[in-house]
């Protein structure tokens, strides 16, 4: 097992709610600097045999969209609008995402694909929205296409997903703080009490 970070670092992919609720909420139960590292859940779940609750039983998949939608209100976030078919592949936006970190964006990227997603109900699946995405992080659509096929950001990815699996972490979102990992959205007071 690889060992983690010493800053305390979020890990997080777009396509996950959970994860949404989470990044809205970071920055005031966790203030100071956290870094946001994007790994792609997809490739989370094939490396731990996993698979997510939203796949397979409905009645499960309802009760858990009922709970994210309580705990959106519960914190004071805009209502839940899902995208359609949610979930998706979202590894476009992942590869976006990666990028958008190199180039001191990544907050914003992820902020404003988060709201696109689950506040406008877009599906990010489509490689043309998150084209549409651009402008968020002062790109042209052709330069964020060509960044998301770039070799050396798919590596990254690729990468960073799997030395998040070698440290622990197996799904989103997950804080890494002081030698710990802390799973769930839930579980950001947990790890702001170890900052």
């Amino acid at each position: 097992m690889f060992s983690l970070p010493n800053d305390p670092t979020f890990y997080f992919d777009i396509g996950s709610p959970y994860a949404y609720l989470a990044g809205q909420r970071l920055p005031a139960v966790l203030p100071g600097t956290v870094r946001w590292q994007p790994v792609l859940l997809g490739g989370l779940f094939r490396l731990t045999g996993r698979s997510s609750w939203a796949l397979g039983d409905p009645e499960r998949r309802q009760r858990g969209m009922a709970e994210i939608e309580r705990r959106a209100r519960a914190y004071g976030l805009p209502p839940m609008r899902w995208p359609d078919p949610w979930p998706g592949d979202y590894l476009v936006v992942m590869r976006a995402a990666t990028f958008a970190f190199t180039i001191g964006q990544g907050h914003e990227f992820a902020r404003a694909a988060w709201a696109r997603a689950f506040q406008q109900g877009v599906e990010l699946s489509d490689p043309a929205n998150v084209l549409d995405l651009a402008a968020e992080i002062g790109l042209s659509h052709e330069e964020l296409a060509a960044a998301v096929a770039d070799p050396e950001v798919k590596r990254a990815l690729r990468d960073a997903t799997e030395a998040a699996h070698a440290a622990g972490v197996f799904g989103v979102p997950t804080m890494a703080v002081g030698g710990e990992l802390f799973w769930g959205d839930d579980r950001l007071e947990d790890a702001a009490g170890r900052m």
